[in-house]
């Protein structure tokens, strides 16, 4: 399981292919990762124009990018889940924050977070 590590290493292709070697086959690698489209993204991209120094250098994926460096790793690309489709506003997310298993249902686009399983292939 990688949560939030492609968003901060310097070569996630390389860290993807690391993970994979080291998977024994059949088994699955779970990628959760700050989604490139939700209002959650943004707040955080202007805290790195504002100087953060964390969020500067952060990356934001999509569902497709990640899937791609699943399968640039050898791995098979299986599920894909986005969580927190609400804004981070304050009185809006406690709002809607039980509206998100429906809204999960919908893909993944506004998503703050997004989920990727992908499978070694058995030898």
């Amino acid at each position: 399981m990688a949560i939030t590590l492609l968003c901060l290493v310097p070569d996630p292709r390389r860290a993807v292919r690391e993970l994979s070697r080291v998977l024994v086959p059949g088994g699955r690698l779970v990628i959760g990762e700050l989604h490139r489209w939700s209002l959650w993204t943004l707040q955080r991209r202007v805290r790195g124009w504002a100087g953060d120094s964390f969020w500067r250098s952060a990356r934001f994926w999509t569902a497709s990018a990640l899937r791609d460096l699943l399968a640039d790793s050898k791995l098979q690309p299986g599920r894909v889940r986005g969580v927190a489709d609400y804004p981070p506003l304050g009185p809006a997310a406690r709002l809607l924050a039980p509206m998100d298993p429906l809204l999960a249902r919908l893909g993944t686009f506004g998503a703050a977070f997004i989920v990727v399983e992908g499978v070694k292939p058995a030898d």
